[in-house]
């Protein structure tokens, strides 16, 4: 498995898209906004996994203990249940280095 630092030069404008199609249905990046079915990822880089306010998580999520940051979000993406096992989000994860950093590219704007 490639790393953050090996990842392809981001697309943030690709990575718009990609959280459009793939990950708005139950995420909102901006901060404040409502929860869905998944959290709001508002402030995500910088929080540990399974503290955002008002959200409930699962025990696998809150127990991870994850430091959300470029590297951490790259390895989660290309395959979130296996990076937290009994994690209640259902998305089957990223595979294309491309696709992730792009999308990453694009949190890190929309989220801060």
């Amino acid at each position: 498995m490639s790393t953050f630092a090996e990842a392809p030069e981001p697309n943030p404008t690709k990575g718009a898209k990609i959280f459009k199609t793939k990950c708005a249905q139950c995420h909102v990046a901006e901060k404040g906004g409502a929860h869905k079915q998944g959290p709001n990822l508002g402030g995500l880089f910088g929080r540990t996994s399974g503290t955002a306010a008002g959200y409930a998580y699962s025990d696998a999520n809150k127990n991870k203990g994850v430091l959300w940051a470029e590297g951490t979000l790259y390895d989660y993406l290309l395959n979130p249940k296996k990076y937290i096992p009994g994690t209640k989000m259902v998305f089957a994860g990223l595979k294309k280095p491309q696709d992730r950093a792009d999308l990453i590219a694009h949190l890190k704007s929309s989220t801060a």
